[in-house]
């Protein structure tokens, strides 16, 4: 009898649970779509005010430029762009994480290193994007070259950080139980530096996006930020802000459906560790 109403009593816990998780959700779910309905209404007043497509095109307007780009080449231009934004990306992490590395684990090298790896994160994205264009010209190379310079700065410094705040105690108790170097590296270290290396992994993604799109406008003959250069050239407003939605609806869902969920599968043992 007194197991029948525990029983009893966890499933009516878990049935509140998933009550209380749902409507979390729903209500997540309301507030994201209530506020893109008051951006298109307050952008919607605005064109209206203004009174000219020239300036400012309203949204129905530039929601029938984007039905036509998708109609059109929308997929080759997206994908001369995120083949040129992923192969810098890639660039950066591979050069930044080792040198965010030896940043953290030797002071001689931190000295070394953090000057010009910050310099190089101060420059703006601008700079990066026109001495890529007076390099290369108008090529493939060009926002390749923007994207790794610009990105590989904050993967190194996130991981010297995370190098540095290994907890040397749990080091030095892996090597008294007898683990040896490779063995501490690979469950100590690495767990430890890996949300570090992930943070700055979403950080430098989001912005090689924008100096990889900003490179294209200045020395691209194809590409979104090239789609972008020549309908403003064209005067074609409406379709210079159908681009712009078409790259920040693609950054929402890469966010949303790629590095969150990837986020949540590498750290499902936070989860747990809250739960201990």
């Amino acid at each position: 009898m007194t197991d029948t109403v525990a029983e009893s009593i966890q499933e009516l816990d878990q049935a509140q649970v998933l009550r209380t998780a749902a409507g979390s959700r729903r209500r997540r779910y309301l507030a994201v779509v209530l506020g893109w309905l008051v951006f298109i209404g307050l952008w919607w007043l605005l064109s209206l005010w203004v009174g000219s497509e020239a300036r400012l095109p309203s949204p129905g307007r530039v929601f029938q430029e984007i039905v036509v780009i998708l109609q059109g080449d929308f997929w080759t231009q997206f994908w001369a762009s995120i083949i040129r934004v992923v192969a810098g990306f890639f660039a950066a992490v591979l050069i930044g994480t080792p040198v965010g590395y030896f940043m953290g684990r030797s002071k001689y090298w931190g000295n070394f290193l953090q000057s010009p790896v910050i310099v190089a994160g101060s420059i703006p994205g601008l700079t990066y994007a026109v001495m890529a264009f007076v390099v290369f010209g108008i090529s493939f190379w060009g926002p390749v070259l923007a994207v790794g310079l610009i990105a590989m700065p904050y993967v190194a410094i996130n991981v010297a950080e995370g190098v540095r705040g290994v907890d040397r105690r749990l080091v030095e108790m892996s090597t008294a139980y007898g683990r040896n170097e490779r063995q501490v590296f690979r469950h100590v270290t690495v767990p430890s530096v890996l949300p570090f290396i992930f943070a700055g992994v979403r950080l430098s993604f989001s912005l090689a996006w924008k100096v990889g799109t900003l490179t294209e406008v200045f020395g691209s003959s194809k590409g979104i930020g090239f789609q972008i250069r020549r309908n403003y050239q064209l005067f074609n407003m409406p379709a210079v802000i159908a681009w712009v939605l078409l790259f920040v609806l693609f950054m929402l869902l890469i966010e949303r459906f790629i590095l969150v969920r990837l986020e949540r599968r590498l750290f499902r043992w936070r989860q747990w560790e809250r739960e201990a």
